[in-house]
Parts: C-alpha cells; sequence; structure tokens
C-alpha cells in the first residue's frame, strides 16, 4: 500500500534546512591533524624515533578529535 504524503510532512521538511555538521574550522584542523600524521610516518621512517611519535600521538589523539568535537 502506497501512503500518501499530508501537506504537513511536506512543509515541515521545506522548513527543515540541510546543513553540514562541520565548518571550515573543521575541516582545516582536520587537514592540519593528517598533515602532522604524514610527517609523523615519514620522520618515523627516517629514524627520528623521539619527535615522530609525538607528532603521531598530537594528530591521531588531539587534532583529528578536536576537529570532531569542535562546533
Amino acid at each position: 500500500m502506497i501512503k500518501k504524503k499530508d501537506k504537513k510532512d511536506l512543509n515541515v521538511k521545506s522548513l527543515e534546512k540541510e546543513t553540514t555538521p562541520f565548518t571550515g574550522r573543521n575541516y582545516l584542523l582536520f587537514g592540519v591533524g593528517i598533515a602532522v600524521i604524514v610527517a609523523g610516518w615519514f620522520l618515523l621512517r627516517g629514524g627520528h624515533i623521539t619527535l615522530a611519535p609525538i607528532m603521531l600521538v598530537i594528530g591521531y589523539c588531539g587534532l583529528i578529535p578536536l576537529a570532531i568535537i569542535l562546533k
């Protein structure tokens, strides 16, 4: 059976704005986090055993979650 749509349903849907939950700041933080992670992997490959893990932790545990959480 096919249900007919009410006018109320159409009006409510037309009033609702579809917005993304992320802003430009979120995408910027995400991009910086990815760049820090990639740089950390390259440093790890190069043999920097002190700076590389610090950068990876900052990227994975700091910047990426911050980009997701901030509004």
